[in-house]
């Protein structure tokens, strides 16, 4: 029988909720690493972005890496939680449930354009109280960025059985870890061919493509903060550079130095998982 996971709604602090008057409202907070915000839930949507730092998000059996630069919508309701990879200034905004930038429960993968970014540290800087007319206005423009952001339709799935989820928790923990499938059966306590028809059954996938994709998914921060792409394959238990590189083009259409050529991950999607 699965145990069940607690789940509370994490309380706003005093004046951060959002209301019809103030649809949209920022929490500011920098957090260590291996920090982790345990599963919860709001009445509103949450756009959880960092301007500096790493995040895993997982939410609906699905997890994101969440660069600077993207971001993860959340619609209200919806059950998450975030643990941070690297140091991060979180900057998540609150937007008001009727004025959710998004329709269904789906969570979704956003570009943050340049003028997103600087909305979002505008309405960090305002002074409690200050200007309600520019916070009104920051907030309409940041509720229009939103609604044109681009997103990536990328989701890499988690599992139901206990097993697969030790598994492919171990992996995301360490993405570089060579160990086999039949290594992991050892681990997990079941054979080598039920966790194949797992990864099938539950995710749609491999368990080589699977990896391929968290390996991917975490090497998107290290190329975007300057790690040289040998020692990013290194990391990530590929054999060499070229192996990284090319499986990095098969996936997403150009090598790694192309995709970041622009500073901003390019103009296609940043590997999420």
């Amino acid at each position: 029988m699965a145990i069940p996971i607690l789940t509370h709604t994490r309380p706003c602090p005093p004046g951060k909720a959002p209301t019809p008057e103030r649809p949209v409202t920022l929490i500011a907070r920098d957090l260590q690493a291996d920090e982790f915000l345990s599963p919860h839930q709001h009445s509103w949507g949450q756009v959880t972005f960092a301007l500096e730092g790493v995040l895993r998000v997982t939410a609906l059996n699905s997890s994101w890496i969440v660069p600077p630069l993207r971001a993860i919508w959340i619609a209200p309701h919806v059950v998450h939680e975030v643990t941070v990879l690297e140091k991060a200034r979180l900057r998540p905004l609150c937007v008001l449930a009727e004025r959710a930038p998004f329709a269904g429960t789906d969570c979704k993968v956003l570009e943050v354009s340049s003028l997103l970014r600087e909305l979002i540290v505008a309405l960090g800087q305002l002074d409690p109280g200050e200007a309600p007319a520019r916070e009104a206005m920051l907030a309409a423009l940041i509720l229009d960025e939103l609604g044109r952001s681009a997103t990536r339709p990328i989701r890499v799935p988690l599992p139901e059985d206990k097993r697969l989820k030790a598994l492919c928790g171990g992996l995301l923990d360490n993405p570089g870890s060579n160990l086999t499938l039949e290594d992991w059966a050892r681990q997990v306590g079941a054979s080598e061919r039920t966790l194949a028809r797992l990864f099938e059954r539950e995710l749609g996938l491999s368990f080589g493509q699977w990896r391929q994709q968290v390996r991917l998914a975490h090497a998107a921060p290290m190329i975007a903060r300057g790690m040289p792409l040998a020692q990013v394959a290194e990391e990530l238990g590929y054999a060499s550079q070229s192996a990284f590189s090319a499986m990095f083009k098969k996936t997403f259409g150009s090598s790694p130095s192309a995709f970041f050529a622009d500073g901003h991950g390019g103009r296609g999607a940043t590997p999420a998982c």
